[in-house]
């Protein structure tokens, strides 16, 4: 399990960036790149980490399931993933 205080950092970033949202749109939409510079660094979406929904880790993560890979296993191996499966050859 990762960190709390990187939990939370990471939903903190996350309510930044949604609330600048639609104010960074219309700056780079204008092609003001000095009003973008004044906003908090924590309003771009890039500073968002992807993070495990079990775990919060952030290393090995898989977009399409939202999990890290030891996670993935865990679950698949269990059975509690639909429509994935042991291969074997």
């Amino acid at each position: 399990m990762a960190k709390t205080s990187w939990l939370e950092r990471n939903k903190r970033k996350q309510k930044t960036v949604e609330k600048y949202a639609a104010l960074r749109a219309e700056l780079k939409a204008k092609g003001d790149y000095v009003g973008l510079t004044m906003l908090p660094r924590d309003a771009s979406p890039t500073r968002l980490v992807n993070r495990c929904l079990v775990s919060g880790r952030r290393r090995a993560f898989m977009r399409r399931f939202k999990l890290s890979r030891i996670t993935f296993r865990e679950l698949a191996s269990s059975g509690l993933i639909p429509g994935v499966t042991k291969s074997s050859w």
